[in-house]
């Protein structure tokens, strides 16, 4: 019997030191899970709506979990203090600036607590600090807004069910032209016409490009007017001279001016003898009595010739002039 005893005894040791380690294990891994062994800081954020979040739910970063929920605790109306517990050593990557918001662990799982990270400038998270909290968007506001948009599809929907109705009735311009063949005849001669347009449109763009590139050849005169000094000195004297003969026409053109404006008017000769029609008059009778005048000193002349004191005299200049035409015929 003291060998069976010994036998059972060392069994139910060998069986408890078994199930001393099984336990020791699972809780060093549980421990291990909610960071129940290394060194942690406490932060804390305050919610409106935790959505059923429970003290011990873990707290993640950047889908890795760093501590769990401490507590919760209401602290004024409608706002939820959550305290959370993260590990030491993920401090240094959590900055003041970060911002927490509630989630879920997978789609329908305990309600988690997810924290980013921040922006790198701001200084790292202390033991004690609060976090800004994000708004939860909840299941109702969900459905709500689920809600509001099925009601706007059911209204879009109506709102197309009428107009391919009108449509279907030839009403509108899309439904005239469906049903009016001449106007879908008009409308392909529009659609030629443009796209007609729009060839020659890109066959101008073309010589257009053709054009630039001319002036843009070396040596020619664009190329000359914008890189050659001498020959824009030139071209910006010849446009010095041609504004200058600009300048003398119109001042040919004012002193026109002034002289008509003078033969207008009657202050003076030739003014008086193109506007005044007695002036006119008198110069006229001027001119009749000059041509009476030398009709009668050719008559005058006439009766000279005939008379016999000076008959000889003209005689002898009319032979003198007969010789000298004989001479010259000779020569």
């Amino acid at each position: 019997m003291d060998k069976k005893d010994n036998r059972r005894a060392i069994t139910v040791g060998v069986f408890l030191a078994l199930g001393l380690i099984l336990f020791i294990v699972g809780v060093l891994t549980l421990g291990g899970n909610q960071k129940t062994f290394v060194k942690k800081i406490h932060i804390s954020s305050v919610f409106d709506d935790v959505a059923g979040l429970k003290k011990g739910n873990n707290v993640w970063f950047s889908g890795v979990p760093i501590g769990t929920i401490s507590s919760i605790r209401f602290t004024g109306p409608s706002q939820v203090d959550v305290s959370m517990s993260i590990a030491e050593e993920s401090q240094q990557y959590i900055h003041r600036n970060a911002n927490a918001r509630i989630s879920s662990d997978g789609l329908i799982g305990n309600k988690i607590i997810v924290i980013d990270g921040g922006s790198p400038q701001a200084p790292i998270v202390q033991d004690g600090d609060v976090l800004q909290a994000e708004k939860l968007i909840s299941t109702d506001d969900m459905m709500k807004t689920l809600q509001q948009n099925n009601q706007n599809l059911l209204s879009i929907t109506g709102d197309f069910k009428m107009l391919s109705r009108k449509i279907l009735q030839g009403k509108g311009t899309v439904g005239t032209l469906m049903a009016d063949s001449l106007m879908a005849v008009q409308l392909r001669s529009a659609m030629s016409n443009l796209a007609a347009t729009t060839a020659s449109a890109a066959r101008m763009a073309v010589q257009l490009d053709k054009f630039s590139n001319k002036l843009n050849t070396k040596g020619g005169l664009a190329d000359k007017v914008l890189t050659d000094t001498v020959t824009f000195n030139r071209f910006k004297s010849a446009l010095t001279k041609l504004e200058q003969s600009a300048d003398n026409a119109a001042t040919l053109t004012n002193n026109l001016n002034k002289a008509s404006d003078k033969l207008n008017r009657t202050d003076n000769t030739l003014g008086v003898l193109l506007n005044d029609p007695k002036s006119a008059e008198q110069v006229k009778s001027i001119i009749h009595n000059l041509q009476q005048t030398s009709v009668k000193l050719n008559d005058d002349a006439e009766a000279i010739q005939s008379n016999f004191f000076f008959k000889g005299f003209f005689k002898n200049r009319e032979k003198a002039k007969q010789d000298s035409i004989k001479k010259a015929g000779k020569q």
